[in-house]
This record gives structure tokens, C-alpha cells and sequence, in this order.
């Protein structure tokens, strides 16, 4: 008897149907898996066998022969063993259901019968909602992440014989109930937040910018001066995730593996800091399985480089391409994958390799040819890309010791919300979500300036040797300016303002 169940199966971010087909002929006893399936999507038959057994089902000595259509896609994962069970049980008239025509089954199954959590949950999901499908089953242990997507009724198991139940009506059960995502939102609370900062008004003015215009910042200055704690500050000042935006970087956590069983959804703006011996991989995403990376994994958040001239040079140009596109293409022999990579990019590093050069309490011991060779493992076109430049020196005993507490991150992200919801006003229906995603044509209808703007920007240019790269990233800068300031017009100040962050890398690289 031929049996067919419905199923899925990832293809990047994103599921696709894949058909499990079951025939069962007379023959040598044994069970094909065909269809390109990967040693883990092979090894589903040894599973599949003792789960049936220690499930109490039958498993007749025919030839076994599983299809998983569409046979030219290669098939990844143990997303089949649950509709592999089911399949066998429906074409050995063990299991007769009406439900199983429109019902997806994705799960992975343990030799008990037991029913395992999977990755990926959350696309496949989404995509058999897309395509008109009634009903899914999915893993007990995936149900708090499968909350949040409505328009499809989802059920949860946690063996093998308790979904051949509810198939054949022997029990009832209740679909998974349909979870708000404000509400995970509303939980969620920072670990940092700025008033703990001390001193450092003007990089915390330049974080400020960064946050409400989702612009990459670069910090330069002596160790101890708080870099990296400003870093960890600017997820509590970033806007609030929108509805979309959590499960578009649900789906890549989910991919990957990352995202905790009790967790369910990514309610907060992703903040990656991956160490400096990271590799291209590693960032990049790939693997056998072409699996999303750091760049990915810190789509619509922060990717924090701490040390940045310690990386890899070739590792850090691999950044340029996501930082300019907000994608990433992950080629490999078996396989192309594209991932979305639009993140914040927050970097920080010292101005020499001691640490001191600048420094107004200790002298530098770097010779100038050190100095050189630190600051050139950053190339001039990912400089480039960072749209402020900030210099955080050192803090002062007075500062340190005192007991008032500066302005905090609470109020700092109303301010940054304000201004987001102007920019989503302004680019409303276009794809772009904030000022540093302007493309030329939102930059030349929103960027418009004065003629004593357009003077001083003339003059900066010729003086700093700016690029055109950075010309256009000096606007977009002093277009967030003036939304923090809730004018509409680009003014000579926010011009000016923009200006001082392009000039410290001229200062130490020139």
C-alpha cells in the first residue's frame, strides 16, 4: 500500500513542502530512505524501527521504500522521522485517519517513541500557514516558540503513540493557544543601563544618534575609559522590536539553534559579541549545513566587536558586503543560502597597541611603526562604513567617585523611539526602517540642505579627504540629528555635528 504524509522541511530561513512518501511491497525485508537525505535524515530508518516497536506498533518484514519528494532538494535534519512513523503505520493499516490529508508532521523521534524538540520550528510554520495548510503537528518541546504564529491551528505531542491517538480519535486534544508577542515585549528588562555610566557625555550623545538612526559607531581610546560598558548600554536605548522584526529574527535563531526551549520568541533586539578569534565562518555562517553566523545571528540587533584591530583582517573585510547590503550569501558546494544581516555595528578599540598613545596620564610605549601596523589591520573601506567615529577617553577620579547617577537608559529610548516613529512616517511602504538604510533616491528627497550647510560640507570634504561613501553617510548621520531634534529641515548645527564623527579617523589614520 502507498501511503503519502505532509511534511517540511528548511531551506535557509525559510520551509518548504516536502512530501513523504511510504510503499510497502513484498521483498527482502528493509527500508530505503531516497529523495538526497543527509546522514541524519538516513539514520531516521534505525528510529523510526525501534520507535514503533517500543511503541507497541507492528513493523511487518516487507520492503520498505521511503520517498521525500521533491527528490532534487537535499534534505537536512531529523524533521522526518515523526511523519516516516506515520506514514509506515497509514500504509500498513495500522493508522486510518481523515486528518492526515491537510495535517503537517515535523518532529524528531527517540527510540522510546518519545517525540524530540527540533530546529527550524518556527519557519516551517510560517510556511505551511502561507501555503493553505489547516493543521500541523509539531514537537511538545517546540510549543512556546510555535505560540506566536496565528492562522494555523498547532498541536503539540510528546510521543508517538499520543499522536496516533488524537489522528484516530482515540483522544482530544487542545491546539496550542496563540500568544501575543507585545506581551513577551512588555517582560523583558536590560541588564545595563546608562546612568550607570560615568562621565563620557559625548560618547553617550553619540550613542544616543547611533541608536535612533541605526548607525554603525566606531570607539577609540585608552583601556578603562568604558567602551565596552557603553556597548553593553545600547541595547537598553534601542527601539522596541516590531511584531514582524521579532519573528523575522525568531526564524534565524530558531535555524540555528539558539533559541532556549522556554524562550519562544526573541523579545529582545539581538546583541552579538563574538571573541577576536573568531573565524570567517563563524561570521559569516556555513558549515556543512550553510547554518547562519554572527552577522545573522545579530540581524535587527547589535554585533559589538570588542578589540577590533585583534581580528583577522580578512575576517573583518568579510563585514563589508552585509554592512552595505543587510545580507549574506553562504555558498557552498552542495548549496547557496541567503541570510539577512542587517544589524548595528558597534566596534571598539584602542589607539596603539599599549593602549596609552593620547593619553594625557601615561606615556605611550609604542614606537610609530607599532602604532602603524595596529591601526592598518582596518582597512580604509570599513572605515568607511562606520558612520560615527568617537574618541572615549579616560574618566577621572571626581567623575568615578561621585554619587549622582546620569540620565537613564528609560529616558534615553523615548527619545530614540520619537524619532524612529518619524523615520518609519517617512518610510512608510519603502523597506527601509531608519536613516542608515536611506538608498540614494530617500537620501537625495530627504537630505536636502541649506547653501551654508552645503559650504561647510564642501569644506570638510576637501580638508578631510572624505569619500563619497562618507559624504552620504555625513547626511544621513545629520538627518538623525535633526529628528532628535524634531526638525524637519537639516540645519548648518546638525550638518556640523555630523561632521566632528568622521574626523577622528583622519586623525589617527592619516
Amino acid at each position: 500500500m502507498l501511503s503519502k504524509i505532509n511534511s517540511f522541511g528548511l531551506q535557509g530561513i525559510d520551509g518548504y513542502s516536502v512530501s513523504v512518501e511510504i510503499d510497502i511491497n513484498n521483498g527482502l525485508p528493509g527500508m530505503d530512505i531516497v529523495g538526497l537525505p543527509d546522514t541524519a535524515t538516513k539514520e531516521s530508518k534505525e528510529r523510526v524501527r525501534s520507535a514503533l516497536k517500543n511503541s507497541g506498533f507492528r513493523l511487518s518484514p516487507k520492503r520498505i521504500t521511503i520517498n521525500l519528494a521533491p527528490a532534487d532538494t537535499k534534505k537536512e535534519g531529523s524533521f522526518y522521522d515523526l511523519p516516516i512513523a506515520l506514514g509506515i503505520l497509514n500504509a500498513t493499516e495500522q493508522l486510518i485517519s481523515d486528518k492526515l490529508s491537510d495535517t503537517v508532521f515535523v518532529g524528531e523521534l527517540s527510540l522510546n517513541g518519545d517525540i524530540g524538540r527540533i530546529n527550524g520550528i518556527l519557519p516551517m510554520i510560517i510556511a505551511a500557514k502561507e501555503l493553505g495548510l489547516k493543521r500541523i503537528v509539531i514537537p511538545k518541546a517546540n510549543e512556546n516558540e510555535a505560540a506566536y504564529v496565528s492562522g494555523i491551528t498547532t498541536y503539540a505531542f510528546s510521543t508517538l503513540r499520543e499522536t496516533v491517538s488524537f489522528l484516530t480519535d482515540e483522544i482530544t486534544a487542545e491546539p496550542i493557544t496563540v500568544k501575543d508577542a507585545y506581551s513577551a515585549f512588555c517582560n523583558f528588562s536590560h541588564k545595563e543601563d546608562l546612568k550607570y555610566v560615568k562621565g563620557q557625555l559625548s560618547a553617550r550623545r553619540a550613542l544616543e544618534i547611533a541608536a535612533a538612526g541605526g548607525h554603525n559607531i566606531l570607539m577609540i581610546g585608552p583601556p578603562g575609559g568604558g567602551k565596552t560598558m557603553l556597548a553593553k548600554c545600547l541595547p537598553s536605548i534601542l527601539p522596541d522590536l516590531s511584531a514582524s522584526e521579532a519573528l523575522e529574527t525568531t526564524k534565524i535563531h530558531s535555524v540555528a539553534g539558539v533559541l532556549g526551549a522556554e524562550q519562544g520568541i526573541v523579545s529582545a533586539r539581538p546583541f552579538r559579541s563574538p571573541h577576536h578569534t573568531a573565524s570567517r565562518v563563524a561570521l559569516t555562517g556555513g558549515g556543512s549545513s550553510a547554518k547562519p553566523g554572527e552577522i545573522s545571528l545579530a540581524h535587527n540587533g547589535v554585533l559589538f566587536l570588542d578589540e577590533l584591530p585583534e581580528y583577522n583582517r580578512a575576517t573583518l573585510e568579510i563585514l563589508r558586503q552585509p554592512l552595505e547590503d543587510g545580507k549574506v550569501v553562504v555558498s557552498r558546494a552542495a548549496r547557496t543560502v541567503e541570510y539577512p544581516a542587517r544589524f548595528m555595528l558597534i566596534a571598539s578599540m584602542n589607539p596603539c597597541p599599549c593602549g596609552n598613545l593620547g593619553s594625557e596620564t601615561t606615556d605611550c610605549s609604542c614606537t610609530p611603526a607599532q602604532v602603524s601596523k595596529y591601526l592598518s589591520k582596518i582597512s580604509g573601506p570599513l572605515l568607511d562604513r562606520i558612520d560615527i567615529h568617537i574618541e572615549v577617553g579616560g574618566v577621572s577620579y571626581d567623575e568615578l567617585s561621585s554619587n549622582d547617577f546620569g540620565e537613564a537608559s528609560d529616558v534615553v529610548r523615548q527619545r530614540v523611539n520619537d524619532a524612529r516613529k518619524l523615520q518609519l512616517s517617512r518610510f512608510d511602504g519603502s523597506g527601509s526602517y531608519c536613516n542608515a538604510q536611506m538608498n540614494n533616491s530617500q537620501l537625495s528627497e530627504h537630505c536636502k540642505i541649506d547653501s551654508s550647510s552645503e559650504t561647510l560640507l564642501r569644506t570638510a570634504f576637501k580638508r578631510l579627504g572624505l569619500s563619497a561613501r562618507a559624504y552620504t553617510r555625513i547626511l544621513k548621520v545629520a538627518r538623525t540629528i535633526a529628528d532628535l531634534d524634531n526638525s524637519e529641515r537639516i540645519e548648518k548645527k546638525h550638518i556640523a555635528e555630523a561632521i566632528q564623527y568622521r574626523s577622528l579617523d583622519r586623525s589617527y589614520w592619516q
